[in-house]
């Protein structure tokens, strides 16, 4: 092991320069590595220790290259230090981390850098944190030079030598900043602060929002099978969530949403916070309320009702003061969830109105598909929607379009301005037809026979051969979904009974259905099943048998009358729908 070793650090080995800062920085690096090393191979024999699964041949530099192998002009270095026996004062800190809050681009926050002379540990993990807020574009950074920067450099070897004096938090945090910058997992500032944050988290000490927070960089290193990861669990499962802080009970939330939770595991743990949760939800804020119920949803709690009506409740205080992303969460949790509360109808009915034209476009379809799944007519809400749908359509995707206009078509209801509202309709499927998916544009075409606006100029286009083989496309595996053929159907009957002008193409019989009753889901308003018993059984006793009366009739138009009586009277027979 020794020659590969050897071997290795032979083809690592770089060409001398001038520069009298060279040598200094290349011993520096010699002994780093020899440390890291040492640190590896005991690892590497005492596999109980610690279960990573290192070797010599992984060892790499880190993919901001450089960090810790140029050396650095002085008058380049930056002049802070990590240290725990001259920490800034709280003062101090607040207002660094206020200008840090501050900073719109990763030059002011480098530039905010270089004013600093003594820095804690926490507050240089803010500053990695800062820098991945402004810089994450999905996954990468927008922009990677900005880790070859001189500062964030001179700041990461700064963590990595002083890996051992951190604080807990300072050292988490650090790492989990790291994770959020995709720096290399085996860089040696990476395999540092993971090795150190395993020594700590032995002791058994750190407190649970560290601990959250070695979870979430775990998560981010190594995913959800990470052996560091469930040592992290099973130290949180050791406390009482009864006694947590709100903030504490968030970021273990938080933990299991990112992937610690999502496989069924730990629900006595998250039956135990549910119970705590409910008691403290008239304390929590907009954000802390819509990451709750977001969490709920990812994690399927259908078993935490309580905690949902709760949690609705306390929605209902903040639906002025939700962001457009924090009443997006909510909404889409209330309808997860089957919930609706009298009270945040009336809170939305007063808050809508007054930002249907500012609030973003995805917040103002999600309203709407909430009061259409809850079978709620508001017409403030759907009024007041419609208006600034005339004037913001063109800023709304193909889905976005589709969704509101489902909303007045399920429940049946056209706002004053239904004519300006329908125009802007027919104008967007003019220019934009071809980007609809053949679903959505079905969606919203059947969604316009609902309320009587008939889109003769486009069923000719869903009926064509070439429609339809796209649409059967999307159905290759399963075969065209039922619901489909029904509102294909339904299009078609309307537009043959309604529009006798119209001369387009036939739907073929093979995409028609014979009743528009199904299982599960139908076209048709379901029957109330307590109102069905309860007329059935006041018929039995009045006709004296069921023969006299029958239920769920088809008509010779696919529909299905609810109930039709039949009795004879004086010779006559009376039938009444």
């Amino acid at each position: 092991m020794h020659g590969h070793f050897c071997n290795y650090m032979k083809k690592k080995k770089k060409k001398k320069t001038q520069s009298q800062f060279f040598f200094h920085a290349k011993r520096g690096i010699e002994t780093l590595k020899e440390k890291i090393l040492t640190k590896v191979l005991i690892i590497h024999l005492k596999p109980d220790c610690w279960k990573r699964n290192l070797t010599t041949t992984i060892v790499r530099e880190p993919t901001f290259v450089g960090s810790n192998s140029v050396g650095l002009h002085k008058d380049s270095f930056p002049r802070f230090r990590l240290t725990q026996l001259h920490r800034p004062t709280a003062t101090e800190e607040e207002v660094f981390h206020r200008h840090l809050n501050s900073c719109s681009s990763s030059r002011q926050v480098l530039r905010l850098l270089r004013t600093v002379e003594i820095m804690s540990d926490t507050m240089a993990a803010a500053v990695l944190h800062c820098v991945a807020d402004l810089e994450q574009d999905g996954h990468s950074l927008k922009d990677p030079s900005v880790l070859e920067n001189v500062t964030i450099r001179a700041l990461c070897l700064q963590l990595e030598e002083d890996s051992g004096r951190l604080t807990d938090g300072g050292l988490v945090s650090a790492l989990l900043a790291c994770t959020r910058l995709y720096l290399d997992p085996w860089s040696t500032l990476m395999v540092r602060l993971v090795s150190e944050s395993q020594e700590r988290l032995d002791k058994g000490e750190m407190t649970v929002e560290q601990l959250c927070i070695l979870g979430q960089a775990m998560l981010a290193i190594e995913g959800p099978g990470s052996v560091m990861l469930e040592q992290v669990m099973s130290q949180i499962q050791r406390q009482e969530p009864a006694q947590w802080s709100l903030e504490d009970l968030s970021a273990v939330y938080r933990l299991l949403q990112s992937g610690g939770g999502l496989d069924g595991k730990y629900c006595d743990l998250l039956n135990a916070m549910h119970t705590h949760a409910v008691t403290v939800t008239s304390r929590m804020n907009p954000t802390v309320v819509s990451e709750l119920l977001s969490v709920l949803v990812s994690l399927n709690q259908t078993q935490a009702m309580p905690l949902v009506i709760n949690l609705c409740k306390q929605a209902v205080r903040h639906v002025p003061h939700f962001t457009d992303e924090e009443l997006t969460l909510v909404l889409g949790a209330l309808m997860h969830f089957g919930h609706s509360d009298h009270y945040f109808v009336q809170a939305m009915e007063r808050y809508v109105p007054t930002v249907a034209f500012t609030s973003h476009p995805e917040t103002v379809t999600k309203v709407m598909q909430f009061f259409s799944r809850r079978n709620i007519l508001s017409p403030l809400v759907f009024d007041s929607v419609a208006e600034s749908f005339v004037y913001r359509a063109d800023e709304y995707n193909t889905s976005q379009v589709a969704r509101q206009i489902m909303a007045y078509g399920k429940l049946g209801y056209l706002p004053p301005n239904a004519g300006d509202v329908f125009r802007k309709v027919e104008t967007t499927l003019q220019k934009r037809f071809s980007h609809f998916q053949p679903r959505t544009l079905i969606n919203l075409l059947h969604s316009c026979i609902l309320v009587e606006r008939f889109p003769v100029n486009f069923v000719s286009k869903v009926f064509g051969s070439y429609f339809l083989q796209q649409l059967q496309g999307k159905y290759c595996d399963t075969g065209m979904d039922r619901y489909v053929l029904s509102q294909l159907t339904q299009l078609y009957i309307t537009v043959k009974l309604e529009c006798p002008f119209y001369e387009g193409p036939r739907l073929l019989p093979r995409y028609r259905v014979k009743s528009f009753l199904t299982p599960g889901r139908s076209l048709e308003t379901p029957v109330d099943t307590h109102l069905y018993n309860s007329v059935k059984n006041g018929l039995l006793n009045l006709l004296g048998a069921r023969s006299y009366f029958g239920s769920k009739v088809l008509t010779p138009y696919c529909y299905t009358i609810a109930r039709i009586h039949l009795y004879i009277e004086m010779g006559f027979i009376y039938v009444s729908h």
